[in-house]
């Protein structure tokens, strides 16, 4: 399930960005990974909301959008 959370809830973790964005900036998001979850926010937007999945879901995810 997805869990919608703050931003404050997901401060001290350490993001990444797509490799895919480049520099021209444009539509990305970044993700944290810790135990058991990954967080995902949008790249423009830090301090806006963040969504944290399972790391399972997040797997299925990317494995679907590399397809």
């Amino acid at each position: 399930m997805n869990n919608a959370e703050s931003s404050t809830v997901a401060t001290g973790l350490t993001w990444f960005k797509s490799s895919y964005s480049g520099t021209e900036g444009g539509d990305c998001v970044e993700i944290a990974i810790s135990t058991g979850v990954v967080h995902v926010r949008d790249s423009k937007g830090a301090a806006g909301p963040v969504v944290t999945v399972s790391r399972a879901a997040w797997a299925g995810f990317v494995g679907l959008a590399s397809s």
